[in-house]
């Protein structure tokens, strides 16, 4: 089966109030343990690659295990950029053999945000790939996005409306409360639904996507803390209110920083209680059943997606 776009994907998840899941990649041990969950769910899939784990890991080789997982498992997947910095970088990934691709101008002016999506959008769709467009701007720091609280901005329902008109994007990311890293919220998490809801209003049958939306699941915190690791604090978006959300208009749900913590909490653990072990499949493979693990509570408890194949 080859690499699927996201456009039918949404339209279902969309009818039937869930989301799918885009979960970022940087090895094969990462890739094996993601599609492995969703093919034991029967959930369809998006593996995303962010600027940041295409120079870890080359665009090739990420390709080819993507491709791998597509003959392994038979599923629908789409290989999605995830921000996508600039129009050179979104080219590189069409031509490349991704099936969609993410520009996040949101850093610019409302003008320049659209003229930079409208690039993009008009040589993506004559290769027939995919955009996803960002409005607003989401505090944290993932890989190269790094952006303080003063500076994240909620999306405007209203122009966001204009955003996709003027643009012809497939789907948008906005900032409703979610922020990337591991330390979400200082106080009581918080999304704003009545901003998404308008959002929805506006843009019946439209998809929306929510950056920065991993729980932070305690138990792996926990677990790193546990055994050496040092991540006081560490808080993620519950998973009631990525739920709720995936009812609404979301309809991709972005996790990369439970990937990273289910991962190392399990090196962690393996190599303090083996000391003397070196050989990277005793650990990497436990962290890959960690990943799978993971990923399943996500698609059958957070994501709704189980069985939708």
């Amino acid at each position: 089966m080859p690499l699927v776009s996201t456009t039918e994907m949404f339209k279902k998840a969309y009818e039937g109030g869930y989301a799918i899941g885009a979960f970022n990649v940087n090895n094969m041990e990462i890739v094996q343990g993601i599609v492995d969950a969703a093919k034991e769910e029967q959930s369809p899939l998006i593996l995303q690659v962010s600027a940041g784990a295409r120079k870890y890991a080359k665009h090739i080789y990420l390709v080819k295990l993507v491709e791998a997982a597509l003959e392994d498992t038979g599923l629908p997947i789409a290989l999605h950029l995830d921000h996508g910095e600039d129009f050179e970088i979104c080219k590189s990934c069409i031509d490349g053999g991704f099936t969609s691709v993410m520009i996040d101008g949101s850093k610019h002016d409302f003008e320049t945000n659209v003229a930079l999506t409208k690039q993009v959008v008009e040589y993506a769709h004559a290769h027939g790939v995919v955009v996803e467009g960002e409005l607003g701007r989401l505090a944290g720091v993932e890989d190269d996005v790094n952006v303080s609280e003063k500076d994240a901005l909620f999306t405007d329902p209203d122009q966001a409306a204009e955003f996709v008109e003027r643009t012809g994007v497939d789907s948008l990311a906005i900032a409703i409360g979610t922020s990337h890293g591991a330390y979400k919220f200082k106080g009581t998490p918080y999304l704003d639904f009545e901003r998404l809801e308008k959002v929805g209003k506006l843009l019946p049958n439209f998809p929306i996507v929510l950056h920065g939306a991993s729980t932070v699941l305690p138990e792996f915190v926990e677990k790193c803390n546990q055994y050496g690791g040092n991540i006081p604090g560490a808080q993620g978006v519950p998973e009631d209110m990525l739920r709720k959300a995936a009812g609404m208009s979301v309809c991709k749900i972005n996790i990369d920083t439970d990937l990273r913590l289910a991962m190392t909490a399990s090196i962690r653990e393996c190599l303090t209680q083996n000391p003397s072990e070196f050989d990277p499949r005793k650990y990497l493979g436990p962290a890959r059943d960690a990943i799978k693990g993971m990923v399943q509570h996500k698609i059958k408890n957070v994501l709704g997606s189980s069985g939708k194949l």
